[in-house]
Formats: structure tokens, C-alpha cells, sequence
């Protein structure tokens, strides 16, 4: 949840650390700090509260310099946020520095025996224990290689850390994993480190990544891997596809709103070459990304999906396809409870995998379980090389490029889409689906773009509609059928970045608890878009508007009663209903969006939240 940039090479590595940072900072902007091995061999360190740029005026004033850094920005577990807890942290005599993701279980214990031994410590951090236990090791083992490599046999926990030593007569970099993501870049004579690709797009595409328990030597002229036991290894290169340019704002206020308006974009990625025609010239699907899944060509008997967050609440669609179209009971877990659920797997199920990142832990913790249980697994992720991909059977890729806002847009609207049409590949093969119900939905997905287009054309009117509620007590979004995820989506979205409490879920259950708490005060939003249960669901509006609750109703033209029972209207395109998803989820996305930039919210930072959950 962190962000962890390295350098080494001719480049000032002070200023590459920074720029990195710049780029991970949605990871972590409590506080953050650079060391660097300066031009007399010395280690030097800055660190500052609050965002990266508060770093970089403390090192331009120190004037510090060198070739070979270490970076760090910080979401705080261990101690306030504060100078002394920031990283890096170094070890007694001042010769090694350390940066760190994730949590080392047992560091009392550590510091308490480092303690007894004369250590002295400057932190409330868990991460601080690793530089003296560098230190501890280094005379015995001899090497920065051999002293890492002891230190992590003495670690509990999920971790991703890097170490410099000053005094070493070729500059390097020694870094390790264990859950906790950590890539490499490779330039011509420099070699990059960075806790998030997006740090390292800038300078190149060529990416190494750590497998866990890997111990890596970084050194200008390239990389050196050692596996868990020891041994040498070599990691396969990959080469990232995603532009640098995608990773900037692009002229936007913030990275949130630039990424909805990727939406179109994403939707039409998603579908290319996915999209093909029967010998009747009908669209049909075919995945070959389930091929590995479906060995044997027996569908599985029910699947089983555990996720976090948006990716759970895209899985809760995928339950609706699944199930609706492909015809396979599918149940949907919470990650972080499913490992503790004792949940009754069988072997003819699958296990589904959804992750913008690919490298959450309870969602990775989730997928060892279902392995340990033989299930075959599918993974729909965004991030190539994230140990989510490299661990599951079979990968669906989703193409949504590089997402720097911490409140997910783009992610989830291709989620939703790749768990679409992974229930009409499971559907057509399994003669569930018809090719004629299937060609419909296809063709609606190829005009969704456009659909998208007009929900952002119409933006004036949907930030109009938020400042009239902006400053509500508390929100409450409604749908019924395949929009109740959606209804919890977009409280998700509105809650996360304008602080203001929000529930999501299903209109019919308002008269079970919800309407106690409606008065003039709380803002309701139904997702009134026609559905099977259309009727019902404005009889639920009737009631929210009886009790003076205002009203805000997501609608097509011409939906009738909406001018009696709601204060404003948002209209949407006509889409097929299994689509109406995806056309009211950018709705929702704007109107959260709107709703705390009227209230002067840091809408791409907010309080306590981080990008990638990589902790329990």
C-alpha cells in the first residue's frame, strides 16, 4: 500500500527516486524520503511529511546527490505519520538504509532481542528492524546478498523491501519480496526499481518481476536473481504495452476524472479480437483465455469468486452473467473472510479471481486456497506479470491500461465486461445462450462506447445535480435485479472520496431498515433504467419521495412518473439490460466525483485509503 522506487546507473538517482514517487504517491502520501549513496560514498537521507513535493524541496535545499537511491512513499501502519516514522530508516552506524511494503508480523519480538544487543531505535515503525538486522548480519555474512538473505529467514509477515549499503565498493541495490509487489525495469546501463510499473514506464518497457521469496541484485550493468534457497535464477523479461502518456492526467483536475473519461476507450480494447462471426455472420464469442480452464472441455458445476472492494462488486455482476446466461450457480465471497469461511469447495467448481491489481492479499490468499483444493482458476486482472496472473490457471487480461486514481473507474466497467463475455463463452458452449441472444448483447457491446460518450456528454448537467446535493447528510443508492451491485458500487465510489456516508443496495429492502433513514436530509438515488421489476422498483421511489426524501432517478427518455416522484433526472442511453450496468456506473462515477469536488475533497488522495491493498 506503500510505494518502494530504486535507482542505480549514470542518472541522478535522487531525481529518478522522484519522479517515481510522483507516480506512486496515490500508493501513499503520508510522508516520503529518498537515500542516496552521495559522490563522497556517504549515505544521505531526507525524509518529509506529507506529499512528494515537500520531499523534493527538503533534498534541493540539502543538496543532495548520487547515483544510487532508494525511495519511499508512505500509507502508515506502524506509528503516526511523521518524520521520524518515515522511510528510509538506517541502522545504528548510519551505513545501510532500508524501504518497505507491507508488515512484518513479528517485529516486537525482533526489536525487543535487537534492543538487548545495543540497538538503538528512532522509530515506531515495524520496518526499522530490518536495517538493524542488516546490520547485525553483515559482518558474519559478509556481503549486502548474504545479509538480506539471512534477515528474511528471520521475517514473518508479507513484505517487499530494498537495501543500500554505503561503503561497499560496487554500488548496488539489494531488494526481496514476499506478497508484496516489487518490479524491476531494465535501461542501457541503469536499472530501476519500483513497487508499481507505473513508476519505471517513463524510462522503459522491459520489466523483471520478483517472485516471492526472490533476493535480486541491482547493479548498473544489470540484475542478479536468487531464488528462496539460494540459487541463481533468471526471470523472464516482459514488455509493457502501456504508454506513458496513460499514466498522466492529460489536462484533467485529477486522475479520477481523466480515467472516466477512458471508459470508451476501455470497452472498445476489451472487446477487439474477441469479437467474432459465426458462418451465419452472427457475433459470437470465443475465449481463449478459458481454454486452459475448461481442460477436458467440461464446464465447471459452479464457481466460486472471491474479491475486494470494486472487484467484488464487479464479481457480484459476474454472478448475475453467470448465472443468467451461462447457467452455473456461482456463489461470491469476500476475500478477506473466504480464507477463514472454511468454504465447501467440490472438484468440479471453478474459482474466479477479480483484481485491478493483481496483487491484493486477501484476494491472493483466497486463490492459494481454492489451489490447495485443485479447483481450477480464472483470473480477470489489468496488471500483466502481477502474481495474481502468474498464480491462476488462466488469465483474462482487461486491458484497462494504468490506473493512478484510488477510487476505481475504469477497472470495474472491464471487469464487468470480461466477466460478460466469459458467461458467453460458458453459455454458447454449454447451449445456454442462444447465438441469436448472444449476437444482440455483442452488437450492444460494440455500440456501448458511443453510449458511454453521450453519459459524458451530458456531465454539465450530472455536476449540476451533485452540487444541488452535495452537501446532504448522507446518500442511499437503490436498484433492483443486476443494478444492486451497481447501487453498492456507486456508494462505494461516493463514500470513498467525499467522506460523506453513503449505503448501496436493494430497493425492496428500503422498508426493512433503510427508510428510517430518510428525511429532507438524506439524497436517494435509484437506478430507474427498465428492468423486469421496473413497476417495483418506482413504487420504492414513491415511497422514499412520501417522506419528503429527495429524490435522484437514473432513467432512459421518456420513463414515465419521474416528474412527481424526483428532484432531479440524469438520462441514459437505451442499452440492452444486461448492459444498463455499465452506461449507470459512469453516471454514478461522475455524480461521486462531482459531489466531492464540491466539497473541495483531495479526490485522488483520499484520507486513509491506498491504491493496492497488498496488507490483511
Amino acid at each position: 500500500m506503500c510505494g518502494i522506487v530504486g535507482y542505480i546507473g549514470f542518472r541522478s538517482g535522487v531525481a529518478e527516486c522522484l519522479r517515481g514517487l510522483e507516480r506512486l504517491e496515490y500508493r501513499g502520501y503520508d510522508s516520503s524520503g529518498v537515500a542516496a549513496i552521495d559522490t563522497q560514498g556517504a549515505l544521505a537521507v531526507r525524509r518529509a511529511v506529507g506529499g512528494v513535493a515537500n520531499l523534493s524541496q527538503s533534498l534541493e535545499e540539502a543538496g543532495v546527490v548520487g547515483k544510487t537511491a532508494i525511495g519511499h512513499t508512505r500509507w502508515a501502519t506502524h506509528g503516526e505519520p511523521s518524520e521520524q516514522n518515515a522511510h528510509p530508516h538506517v541502522d545504528c552506524t548510519g551505513r545501510f538504509a532500508v524501504v518497505h511494503n507491507g508488515i512484518i508480523e513479528n517485529h516486537a519480538a525482533l526489536r525487543a532481542e535487537l534492543k538487548l544487543k545495543g540497538h538503538k531505535f528512532r522509530s515506531d515503525t515495524d520496518t526499522e528492524v530490518i536495517a538493524h538486522l542488516v546490520e547485525e548480519t553483515f559482518e558474519d555474512a559478509g556481503t549486502l546478498l548474504g545479509a538480506v538473505q539471512q534477515v528474511v529467514e528471520r521475517l514473518r509477515g508479507t513484505f517487499g523491501f530494498a537495501v543500500v549499503y554505503s561503503e561497499g565498493e560496487d554500488k548496488e541495490i539489494v531488494t526481496t519480496r514476499s506478497g508484496s509487489p516489487l518490479v524491476i525495469g531494465l535501461g542501457d546501463d541503469e536499472v530501476f526499481l519500483a513497487s508499481d510499473v507505473v513508476a519505471v514506464m517513463e524510462r522503459t518497457r522491459r520489466v523483471l518481476f520478483l517472485e516471492d521469496g526472490d533476493v535480486a541484485v541491482l547493479r548498473p550493468d544489470g540484475v542478479t536473481f536468487y531464488d528462496q534457497a539460494g540459487a541463481q535464477v533468471e526471470r523472464d523479461v516482459t514488455e509493457i504495452d502501456w504508454s506513458a502518456e496513460a499514466a498522466e492526467r492529460g489536462g484533467f483536475e485529477h486522475f479520477m476524472r481523466k480515467e472516466i473519461g477512458d471508459q470508451p476507450g476501455t470497452v472498445e480494447r476489451i472487446g477487439s479480437g474477441r469479437i467474432l462471426f459465426d458462418h451465419k455472420g452472427r457475433r459470437r464469442v470465443e475465449l481463449s483465455e478459458l481454454d486452459a480452464l475448461l481442460e477436458g472441455g467440461t464446464v465447471p458445476s459452479r464457481i466460486a469468486a472471491a474479491a475486494c472492494g470494486t472487484s467484488y462488486h464487479a464479481s457480484l455482476v459476474a454472478k448475475w452473467y453467470l448465472e443468467r446466461l451461462a447457467k452455473i450457480p456461482t456463489d461470491v465471497f469476500i476475500a478477506s473472510e473466504f480464507r477463514y469461511e472454511e468454504p465447501l469447495l467440490g472438484q468440479t467448481d471453478a474459482f474466479l479471481s477479480i483484481s485491478q491489481s493483481g496483487e491484493t492479499a486477501d484476494t491472493l490468499a483466497s486463490l492459494a486456497l481454492a489451489r490447495e483444493t485443485k479447483l481450477a482458476s480464472l483470473a480477470i486482472c489489468n496488471v500483466i506479470g502481477s502474481r495474481l496472473t502468474r498464480e491462476a490457471d488462466a488469465t483474462f487480461l482487461t486491458q484497462a491500461g494504468p490506473e493512478v486514481g484510488v477510487a476505481s473507474t475504469k477497472a470495474f466497467t472491464s471487469q464487468v465486461i470480461a466477466s460478460l463475455l466469459v458467461a458467453l463463452d460458458l453459455g454458447l458452449r454449454r447451449g445456454s445462450v442462444s447465438h441469436d441472444e448472444a449476437d444482440a448483447i455483442l452488437a450492444g457491446l460494440e455500440r456501448l462506447p458511443t453510449d458511454i460518450e453521450r453519459v459524458l456528454d451530458d456531465e454539465a448537467h450530472i455536476e449540476a445535480v451533485a452540487r444541488r446535493h452535495a452537501n446532504a447528510r448522507a446518500f442511499l443508492f437503490l436498484g433492483r435485479g443486476v443494478q444492486v451491485p451497481v447501487a453498492l458500487e456507486g456508494a462505494l465510489k461516493l463514500k470513498e472520496i467525499s467522506y460523506t456516508p453513503a449505503e448501496g443496495g436493494a430497493a425492496g429492502e428500503i422498508k426493512h431498515g433503510p427508510i428510517a433513514l430518510i428525511d429532507p436530509e438524506v439524497s436517494t438515488i435509484f437506478l430507474a433504467t427498465p428492468s423486469p421489476t421496473h413497476r417495483k422498483l418506482m413504487a420504492n421511489m414513491s415511497a422514499i419521495a412520501a417522506r419528503k426524501g429527495p429524490v435522484i432517478a437514473i432513467a432512459t427518455p421518456g420513463t414515465r412518473g419521474l416528474d412527481t416522484l424526483a428532484q432531479d433526472v440524469i438520462h441514459v442511453p437505451h442499452v440492452r439490460y444486461e448492459l444498463q450496468p455499465l452506461v449507470n456506473t459512469v453516471v454514478l462515477q461522475l455524480l461521486g466525483y462531482h459531489v466531492a469536488r464540491t466539497l473541495g475533497r483531495e479526490i485522488d488522495k483520499p484520507r486513509n485509503l491506498a491504491k493496492s491493498v497488498t496488507v490483511e
